[in-house]
């Protein structure tokens, strides 16, 4: 299958990586210089242009992908960018912004395929979502436990500790960490929390808001 992915940052550099692992065709659109020599360095075929512009995804072979993934930070622009892709016969993935509000996902949800934030879903369910899977399970296991996807913030009272050393709250347990572009991995109850780290964990939807207190700063 062939892929478009609008942004090349941490979700969609990772998500590039996981659909390019698993054999399928990506391109990569960033409008970011930067970002696009990186992409090509790590072997990708990339695009440097505005997403949200028809002619640069044409450029990257829109009119003949299976799907769009619009990852920016920039709403407007990953709108855009669906709307283009869906006008393509493409199925469409559009993230919205980490501060997730009931009023954001209902304004967009209706004109796209799926909606992801990566705060709860991260990486893996951006591109199952491409695939087209049913990846509800993964931000939601059950009617009262969920699997959040967190980034470590400058500030937050985590930074430094191990994760032996953290005073999670009952009924959330963390199991996978990453830093920077990497993999999240198991880790040991050594790891050492920095800034930029990412941890996945399993949390009772009770407990979510004390473990969002204790990960990110005050």
């Amino acid at each position: 299958m062939k892929f478009v992915i609008v942004g090349y940052g941490r979700v969609g550099s990772r998500t590039v990586r996981l659909l390019v692992e698993e054999g399928h065709e990506v391109v990569v659109v960033d409008v970011d210089p930067e970002r696009i020599a990186r992409a090509e360095e790590e072997g990708f075929e990339a695009v440097r242009g505005d997403g949200g512009d028809e002619e640069v995804l044409l450029e990257a072979g829109i009119d003949g992908a299976d799907a769009v993934g619009a990852f920016t930070p920039d709403l407007n622009d990953n709108f855009a960018a669906c709307t283009i892709g869906g006008h393509y016969g493409c199925r469409t993935i559009m993230r919205i912004d980490e501060d997730y509000r009931e009023e954001i996902y209902g304004r967009y949800a209706a004109d796209v395929d799926e909606i992801v934030y990566p705060e709860r879903l991260g990486a893996a369910a951006a591109k199952t979502a491409l695939l087209g899977g049913d990846f509800d399970v993964v931000a939601e296991l059950t009617a009262n436990l969920q699997l959040t996807v967190v980034e470590i913030e400058a500030g937050s009272p985590a930074v430094g500790k191990r994760l032996s050393e953290l005073a999670m709250p009952e009924g959330a347990r963390i199991y996978a960490h990453g830093r920077d572009r990497e993999a999240l991995t198991i880790p040991l109850p050594g790891t050492q929390l920095a800034a930029g780290d990412e941890v996945a964990l399993l949390a009772e939807t009770n407990a979510v808001d004390e473990v969002r207190a204790l990960l990110r700063a005050a």
